[in-house]
């Protein structure tokens, strides 16, 4: 009988110490404040991710919030994109939401897409990007003749050798209009035509 009872308290040890002998011989679970945590089997990445969408408390994705007509309007610092654009436009619109509050760097966009800052050709190629609409960063110049001639429907782009912006759905989406350097930003205000070459993405 004392054999028995020997052996059962034996055993119930071996389980209460088993989880911290796991996590100090560097097994999948470390224990925090009461919580397994997983250890990644990899670095996170450095290239650029996508926002995880947003869910409603049923698990179901939610739709990002639009507005009515045909004109995107500004909450804060954020583009709020019209219910009747395309689908394309309120992906362009939502690519740069993204980087709306990111600082100007000289060439910032251009050897990754996912970067700490954003040049003027930089940010709108990250905005197009995100419909799909451009393959590889442009520089300004090159805008010059991208898509098709003349102001478009939903998006124009205002190109010439030095700068370039566009009007998406109403707003002007620039790294210039603030303070000087302040990197790629929602304006309310017109654009500025005189100097600029007007192209428009195919289609839209």
């Amino acid at each position: 009988m004392a054999l028995a009872v020997g052996l059962v308290a034996t055993l119930l040890l071996a389980l209460l110490l088993a989880p911290s002998a796991r996590a100090a011989s560097g097994g999948l679970g470390a224990t925090y404040s009461g919580e397994t945590v997983e250890t990644p089997s990899t670095p996170a990445s450095t290239t650029e991710t996508e926002l995880p969408a947003v869910t409603s408390p049923s698990g179901v994705p939610t739709p990002a919030p639009t507005v009515p007509g045909a004109t995107a309007t500004l909450a804060g610092e954020r583009a709020i994109a019209p219910a009747s654009a395309p689908t394309a436009v309120k992906q362009v619109i939502a690519a740069a939401n993204r980087i709306r509050a990111t600082p100007y760097i000289w060439g910032g966009g251009h050897a990754r897409w996912w970067d700490k800052g954003y040049d003027c050709s930089g940010s709108v190629s990250y905005a197009l990007h995100g419909a799909k609409l451009l393959e590889a960063p442009l520089v300004s110049g090159s805008f010059m003749t991208w898509g098709e001639p003349g102001p478009g429907t939903w998006i124009t782009i205002y190109a010439n050798s030095q700068h370039v912006y566009a009007v998406i759905a109403g707003l002007r989406w620039d790294t210039s209009g603030n303070v000087s350097g302040t990197g790629p930003r929602w304006h309310e205000s017109p654009p500025y035509p005189r100097g600029f070459v007007v192209r428009h993405p195919i289609g839209y």
